[in-house]
């Protein structure tokens, strides 16, 4: 009986003040998020969503989220500057923005990209940014100019991540090519490659202090590298599935997973092994990050949520806490009655190694905070009770008939106020998210203010289904202006492409000229060189004893 309990208590780990435990949880996002990254001060979380929004959490109990629209396509990356008093954010729709995290929502947009930029990473100063694309190019731009610097061009496939080194002259950057390449930002060479991939690699990052790189694969695998040596150290293969982002602690003692598994999983990097297998995600952990500070890291997912983790296990010395869990979580196995001399071949169950954690996400600190809407979402041809609008013959059809059409027992001033009114209302709906209970949006409608000009049913839905034609026709409108100002921006990529790649080749061009104005100075060197020599070999008199 005792055997048994020993046994029922080593397979089954307690719980304890080092555990990682879930703090608490946001949800706000309309698709599956994407990308998480902390605000250095400790103070914001940001997240970009497939629901084309970048949304920035307060990480106070009750503080408001704010909500930028802007991207026209998926968010794919997000990341604070080093001040914290910007956020740069990546998207599908081949544009990287740049936000004043603020009620203003003010943004500037980078286009020098021809198809999706899937990572944006700023350096450690702040005034340069690095973009990893699947025009199969890695990108830097200058922050303060907000221009387009130099490009990085010898990945043959997508490039799924870039970032900069911690002092800002290096850049690691992976790809569906199978490979990780370093650069150097002052000559703009690929100092190394490295190519032992065994699938697409689809992240990757430097270690706090610049010696280590790290890259995950679609395989499920998780490679370090000693960029000092140019060898890898590690490999770990703890996932069933793809790994799509990590995170180094700042102490370099720890790492954090997020794959398709549903998993969020701890690496001990100095011992070498799985200590913490996180279950709370219902779909795929798509992006996790810690904090500047390493007491928190969050993890996002195809959920739809946020989970915010409170990290304990940095809490105490490294050595305090690798001496608890080593007696906790690898403990010896029960002496097995074929260990006993002389030995029989024989079967040990498997023990599993990490703890395995199962929070109650439900049951966290604090409800979902109130979402403020900053910008305008892209909202398609379609009217709010879901039919097209009209096209400009009905639209002109349907003013006609208004002109000619009045409501009884009232005057057309009264008719035009009521209306004008009634589209006042409309224009200035606001949106507010509630909890988890009511999931909806709630907007102010225009068609509430037709009731007051009949007595009549029949009166009243004529009525409504008149006043709600000129909301149509100004849909149309706005929607047809929408249409024109995508065309013109279409327009305005291609020419930013255009000018991206004649800069390209004009350094190309001042490169080979260069190179060229110095052989011309080497060979005429040469020329007065072997003239003069010449010279000096005619003016010698002849010796007259030979």
């Amino acid at each position: 009986m005792k055997q048994a309990l020993i046994h029922a208590l080593r397979k089954r780990p307690f719980r304890c003040s080092e555990d990682p435990a879930l703090e608490r949880h946001f949800k706000g996002h309309k698709n599956a998020v994407t990308c998480v990254h902390f605000n250095p001060n400790n103070k914001q979380l940001a997240s970009g969503s497939a629901d084309k929004t970048v949304m920035i959490w307060n990480l106070a109990p009750k503080g408001r989220a704010l909500r930028f629209f802007g991207h026209q396509d998926a968010v794919t990356g997000v990341q604070f500057s080093p001040s914290g008093k910007r956020v740069a954010s990546s998207s599908k729709d081949r544009t990287v923005r740049l936000w004043t995290p603020s009620m203003k929502g003010e943004c500037a947009v980078f286009r020098a990209h021809t198809a999706a930029v899937r990572s944006v990473a700023f350096s450690a100063d702040g005034l340069r940014l690095v973009t990893a694309s699947d025009d199969k190019s890695v990108k830097v731009w200058s922050v303060d100019r907000q221009s387009f610097i130099y490009s990085l061009n010898q990945h043959t496939n997508w490039v799924r991540c870039a970032r900069f080194s911690p002092d800002g002259r290096l850049i690691v950057s992976c790809g569906d090519d199978r490979t990780v390449r370093l650069w150097d930002t002052s000559t703009k060479h690929c100092l190394n490659c490295f190519s032992d991939c065994c699938g697409s690699s689809t992240f990757v990052d430097f270690n706090s202090n610049g010696t280590c790189i790290g890259s995950s694969g679609a395989d499920s695998s998780l490679n370090i590298w000693d960029i000092r040596t140019n060898k890898l150290i590690q490999h770990y293969k703890v996932h069933s599935e793809g790994i799509n982002s990590f995170s180094f602690h700042p102490s370099n003692n720890f790492l954090i997973t997020g794959s398709s598994d549903h998993t969020v999983k701890v690496l001990d990097l100095l011992e070498g092994r799985l200590i913490y297998t996180l279950h709370g995600h219902k779909g795929a952990v798509t992006s996790v990050a810690f904090s500047q500070a390493g007491d928190l890291f969050a993890s996002g997912g195809g959920d739809r949520q946020i989970l915010l983790w409170r990290t304990n296990f940095d809490s105490n010395s490294y050595q305090d806490v690798l001496q608890k869990h080593g007696r906790r979580a690898t403990p010896d196995p029960p002496p097995h009655l074929s260990d006993i001399y002389p030995r029989s071949p024989h079967l040990h169950h498997p023990q599993d190694s990490a703890v395995q954690i199962h929070p109650a996400v439900a049951d966290t600190r604090s409800a979902d905070p109130q979402v403020v809407e900053l910008g305008q979402p892209t909202h398609n041809n379609t009217t709010a009770n879901g039919k097209c609008a009209p096209g400009p013959q009905e639209a002109s059809r349907v003013m006609n008939s208004l002109t000619r059409w009045k409501p009884p027992h009232t005057s057309s001033s009264t008719y035009q106020s009521s209306d004008f009114q009634a589209r006042h209302v409309d224009t200035s709906r606001v949106e507010t998210q509630k909890g988890d209970k009511s999931g909806s949006w709630v907007s102010s409608a225009a068609g509430n203010q037709t009731g007051a000009f009949s007595t009549g049913k029949g009166r009243r839905e004529e009525e409504e289904t008149v006043l709600t034609h000129p909301l149509e026709v100004f849909s149309s409108h706005a929607s047809s202006l929408d249409s024109t100002l995508q065309h013109i921006v279409r327009q305005l990529d291609i020419l930013t492409q255009t000018v991206s790649v004649l800069e390209e080749r004009l350094t190309l061009t001042e490169d080979r000229m260069k190179e060229c104005l110095l052989h011309q100075s080497q060979i005429l060197q040469n020329l007065r060189a072997s003239r003069e020599q010449q010279r000096s070999e005619s003016d010698t008199p002849p010796d007259p004893f030979t």
